[in-house]
């Protein structure tokens, strides 16, 4: 330590929060703590020139008449402001921010000298209550907002104060320091005066910056040349600033309330003194509303047709969501009973061009388009057909709902739509039911097992998972890669429109310039008001980390799966074929409805779904195996249960699995009550004949020629009954789950040694479990080990042989293991 020159001794004191303890090592240390060259440079390189003063005057011990001279000698700030919260905290006169003891600590002969000192650069300082430099500050951000007549404290006296007495917030804890930027957004020309006292404007400043310049406000003197102006003198005066994209849409977002800030905003545009083009910004701002629920708000859609009017767009996506706006919130005059005066007020003045088909088909499939009146009554009177005339005839109409019923099966958000269509139309149920039979999966449908890329890829057309921010191709009638099914053709939409358009563009550079949300300025403006005045704006853009990752589906839609489970009943073979794509497509939300409702009956599990989840080689979801061990039924496939002299073309049948009961639960035994002489032996045994039951008998096979009321007939109700014997089977359906779902592992691991043995000693080919391999593995433990408790717990029946109730599965407790010396 001896050997150490003074200089690195010195740059190991900056790095030490509290050198106190280091000085203590030596007597060498010792003496070089005392230098008061060595503090005051302490205070300077450690806190900087702004703050250095204000951390001295805190080390009440270390800081001495010499140190403060070094300090104002050597370039630390001193501040008029500083000088007067000073005195009012070393003599008790006022209460500021700071809360501990500060400049208490200091001797009386050292403060009175830091006095001197301010007062020979300073002459006479205002010691009244309220006159200090950061009162007449806050006064003048508070009075800003009040008319010019109105104002007791003028710009002018805020130049001066930041000029001539060096005002600036002097500590990070100072509650001015939050709201010091705002004085740039009321008046830019103090911004030289802040950067010669040593401001820096962070980025985290200036968005909320350029918030308040373009602030929606009633003043008379706020016009959009001052706000433009303003804008373009802080951007010269400050290179580092300029109106992000963010604040843009921002602006964007509320034009029709804050005209002055949108007009100001279109001046820069057409100034060219925005960093980014203004009409590419609208564009991407409003394909943000294609996937959100704001979209059917009355505010946004006028927003939104007025910003369409300013800045025109061919983009398809945009042109959906301009109708939209006007389909959406258009109701049926009470005279005419038709929406087609109101549509054409709105639509005109768009020149949006002729609409197509395509545009109707498109509104209809939309998730948030749950009334179909408004587009038929368009198609009937205005829509202009291929023979060149306005309006569609009836069986036209007729032949679009038909193509747009069985669009909207595929569209699980689309229940209300489709319900209604089907209520009001007759000729929708036979296309419902046609649709839905034609998309049965058998294991011959689903690609090889060995090829995992098509395995990991295939998806069904049914109840489809689109996880948190929806699937494109659902917001249009033909997406890229989808026949239209009205002309045959692939749509013309190119794939780079339509994606990722919840971000609203995908280029590197316009991102630099700052994301764009779908919040309005003033709504920024009042969060960030509202947040504590030390914390404000410590982070950037924090609202958009907050995102409401349902909004993208109607708040109280209707699932098409829960439709037709509730209407053709849970055992019918319509719901059998969505239970199927539910399985396949690992739809947790639709397997929750039909396997655990509360309300209804249950759709059944069978065996067929876990062969072809193992034939794709995919995990099956925790629903199936919670069922199965609340107690769900076994079936091999769905025509074990499903009724097969079922006419599913008719409307007329009856729902006889509709019921408002309470919560229901599947019997873990069945009993079967066999009225023949003998009881089958477990080899005759046939699961599929469970659940059905025995045929009505005809009134007419049994003739009577009795006269009514005579004693003949009294003589023929004494008949003798031959003895039948009442047999009791009793049917565990968790013993034959765990049986089967067994043997389906065993056939699985078999598969999985083939290809070990195929794969031989070849190092680059690695042969792994599939997903469905190690969840069944898991699960069947877990249910065997449910199965035995259940077994032990429960009354002794003579339940039916099985693989389960061998000594294979008796569990056998591991051996200790031993050290081996």
């Amino acid at each position: 330590m001896d050997r150490l020159c003074d200089e690195i001794l010195q740059l190991v004191f900056y790095e030490l929060h509290d050198p106190t303890p280091f000085t203590l090592l030596c007597k060498r240390l010792h003496h070089f703590s005392q230098d008061p060259y060595a503090r005051a440079h302490y205070f300077l390189n450690r806190y900087g020139p702004a703050q250095a003063v204000f951390e001295a005057l805190g080390r009440g011990k270390v800081v001495n008449e010499r140190v403060l001279d070094i300090l104002m000698t050597s370039g630390a700030h001193l501040s008029r402001y500083l000088v007067q919260i000073a005195i009012h905290h070393y003599f008790f006169t006022q209460t500021h921010f700071v809360k501990s003891k500060w400049v208490r600590n200091v001797s009386f002969p050292v403060f009175l000298h830091f006095m001197q000192l301010a007062s020979t650069r300073y002459g006479e300082i205002p010691r009244e209550k309220g006159q200090d430099d950061g009162s007449l500050f806050l006064t003048y951000l508070r009075e800003s907002r009040y008319p010019p007549s109105l104002r007791s404290i003028s710009w002018e006296t805020i130049r001066d104060i930041l000029e001539i007495y060096k005002f600036i917030p002097f500590s990070t804890k100072d509650p001015i320091t939050a709201q010091f930027p705002l004085v740039l957004a009321v008046e830019p020309r103090l911004l030289p005066y802040a950067v010669a006292n040593g401001f820096y404007m962070d980025e985290k400043y200036r968005d909320f910056v350029f918030r308040k310049m373009f602030e929606c406000s009633s003043l008379s003197d706020r016009t959009a040349e001052t706000i433009a102006e303003n804008v373009r003198e802080l951007c010269r005066l400050d290179p580092s600033m300029f109106l992000s994209r963010t604040v843009a849409a921002e602006i964007c977002m509320e034009a029709r309330h804050n005209e002055v800030g949108y007009g100001a905003l279109k001046l820069l545009a057409n100034s060219s003194d925005l960093l980014f083009e203004l009409p590419i910004l609208v564009e991407d701002l409003i394909k943000l509303f294609l996937k959100t629920r704001s979209l059917t708000l009355s505010s946004t859609q006028v927003n939104l047709r007025y910003l369409f009017a300013d800045f025109p767009s061919s983009d398809p996506v945009v042109r959906l969501v301009i109708l939209l706006t006007a389909f959406l919130s258009v109701e049926r005059e009470p005279g005419t009973l038709s929406c087609v005066p109101s549509l054409k007020a709105k639509l005109d003045p768009l020149k949006l061009g002729p609409i197509t088909l395509t545009d109707m088909l498109d509104i209809l499939v939309h998730p948030f388009t749950d009334r179909h009146h408004p587009v038929f009554d368009y198609m009937k009177s205005e829509l202009e057909t291929s023979e060149g005339h306005n309006g569609m005839d009836p069986n036209e109409i007729k032949a679009v709902v038909g193509r747009i019923s069985a669009r909207l099966l595929e569209l699980d958000c689309k229940g209300k739509l489709l319900k209604k269509l089907h209520d009001g139309h007759s000729s929708v149920h036979e296309i419902v039911v046609r649709a839905i039979m034609d998309k049965q999966v058998n294991i011959a449908d689903l690609p090889d097992s060995e090829d995992t890329d098509r395995c990991k890829s295939y998806r069904t057309s049914l109840c489809r998972d689109n996880g948190f921010f929806g699937n494109t191709s659902d917001y249009f009638w033909s997406s890229p890669g989808v026949e239209d099914p009205l002309n045959g053709e692939n749509a013309e939409l190119e794939s780079g429109t339509i994606s990722d358009v919840c971000k609203g563009s995908s280029s590197a550079d316009t991102l630099e310039l700052g994301p764009i949300g779908r919040e309005a300025l003033t709504t920024m403006i009042n969060r960030e008001e509202q947040l504590p005045t030390r914390s404000r704006r410590r982070t950037y853009n924090y609202h958009y980390s907050f995102y409401n990752h349902f909004e993208y589906l109607p708040s109280d839609y209707l699932s098409v799966a829960k439709w037709i489970k509730n209407d053709f009943g849970p055992k019918h073979r319509l719901t059998a074929v969505f239970m199927t794509h539910a399985v396949l497509n690992d739809n947790s939300n639709i397997l929750r409805q039909y396997l655990h409702d509360p309300v209804t009956f249950r759709v059944p599990i069978t065996l067929k779904h876990f062969e072809l989840l193992a034939r794709l080689g995919r995990a099956p979801n925790y629903n199936l195996f919670a069922a199965i061990q609340n107690g769900a039924e076994f079936f091999h496939s769905e025509e074990d249960y499903v009724d097969s002299n079922l006419d599913y073309s008719s409307r007329n049948h009856k729902n006889k699995y509709k019921s408002t009961r309470g919560s229901t639960s599947h019997p873990q035994v069945s009993v079967v009550i066999d009225r023949t002489g003998s009881i089958p032996s477990n080899a005759d045994f046939d699961i599929s004949t469970l659940g059905k039951k025995r045929p009505r008998r005809s009134a007419a096979e049994n003739r009577s020629y009795l006269i009514p009321n005579s004693d003949d007939e009294v003589d023929a109700m004494e008949v003798d009954m031959p003895e039948e014997k009442a047999n009791l089977k009793l049917v565990n359906h968790l013993q034959l789950w765990v049986k089967y779902l067994g043997d389906l592992q065993k056939a699985e691991q078999a598969k999985f040694r083939e290809q070990k043995k195929r794969a031989g000693g070849q190092s680059n080919v690695d042969v792994v479990k599939t997903e469905f391999l190690k969840t069944l593995s898991t699960n069947l433990r877990a249910l065997r080990k449910y199965a035995d408790e259940k077994r032990k717990t429960s009354e002794t029946f003579d339940a039916p042989d099985s693989d389960y109730e061998d000594d294979e599965y008796i569990y056998k407790s591991p051996r200790s293991k031993k050290r081996k010396l």
